[in-house]
């Protein structure tokens, strides 16, 4: 069992921490916390301390960054884990070291969370079914309902940023033709287009939710608050991350306009989509920003590779 074989690694280093260095009590829980969690990650790999990989430790870094982890958090932890696998081999237990040549965690670029195609579908059906309220629910309610379910049609379909949706202008949608203007960083204009789902989304709004919101005061902006108020980024932040409760997903994943924008990109690289494609929809300046979706790349061609050449089927099959 790998949940026995680390607790045997674990115990083994912990009592060298407090009989031969004589480390603090503090020190030795600090350790043992830290050592504990990437022990459970590497059990969810079918892997144990004694057999990690090299990749393994980076997979472990690249989660706890994906989580949102800052890079002195993660430099303690990658230090606990250095110092396990030093002992480790000292002791004969292992034959290479796992955190040789692992990057330190400033040298990292953070890859973004995304969420997967089925947990988007998840949340954009929960909102489409919203727009169909009980009768009792008012005009107003299914109102705000259209409103939610065309601006996160908008966020995934054209991976805009949560201030791009909420400075999007009316007159700045050009639906006959498939694309929004939208005015990024830098007040740099960019056609972003917009798929059918998107399209029908925002015109079940403008036709009949947009002007209940407004409750008929003016206004340049394409979505709008209560009483036709701007929307701060700040509500289209707690917006989305309320459908995205109600849509099931798994407890204490809280969703972003910032994972919806790199969910669309992480989904159009996976299906073929090149990088400068990519970099002048969502508005990257340079296209060493986009370049983090390289390794969605890179994994698309592997598995291809791997279904494919024959090759590569010959070699699977010795």
């Amino acid at each position: 069992m790998a949940s026995d074989a680390n607790t045997l690694a674990l115990r083994s280093f912990l009592d060298y921490l407090r009989v031969e260095r004589g480390s603090a009590k503090l020190t030795i829980a600090a350790y043992e916390s830290d050592l504990a969690q990437f022990a459970e990650f590497l059990e969810k790999r079918k892997q144990n301390l004694t057999g990690a990989r090299r990749e393994d430790v980076r997979a472990y870094i690249q989660e706890l960054f994906s989580n949102q982890l800052d890079g002195r958090s993660v430099g303690r932890k990658l230090s606990a884990i250095r110092h396990l696998y030093r002992h480790l081999l000292l002791d004969g237990k292992i034959d290479k070291d796992p955190t040789l040549n692992i990057d330190l965690p400033k040298q990292w670029k953070v890859l973004p969370k995304a969420l997967s195609r089925d947990e988007v579908g998840a949340m954009l059906f929960g909102t489409t079914l919203a727009e169909t309220p009980p009768r009792n629910e008012t005009a107003r309610a299914q109102a705000l309902a259209l409103r939610d379910h065309a601006m996160l049609e908008l966020l995934y379909a054209g991976g805009v940023r949560v201030s791009e949706v909420a400075d999007a202008r009316l007159e700045d949608l050009k639906l006959e033709m498939g694309y929004i203007l939208v005015r990024g960083k830098g007040d740099k204009e960019r056609m972003v287009p917009l798929g059918v789902p998107a399209q029908q989304a925002l015109q079940r709004y403008l036709k009949s939710g947009r002007e209940v919101v407004a409750k008929k005061r003016s206004s340049p902006l394409l979505f709008l608050g209560t009483g036709g108020r701007r929307l701060t980024r700040q509500r289209v932040w707690q917006l989305v991350g309320k459908a995205g409760l109600a849509s099931g997903l798994p407890s204490g994943r809280h969703v972003s306009p910032h994972m919806l924008r790199h969910s669309c990109a992480t989904h159009m690289v996976e299906n073929g989509a090149d990088l400068r494609t990519v970099q002048t929809i969502l508005g990257h300046a340079d296209i060493s920003t986009t370049q983090i979706y390289t390794h969605v790349a890179l994994d698309r061609l592997k598995t291809v590779y791997a279904k494919h050449h024959p090759r590569a089927k010959a070699r699977n099959n010795l």
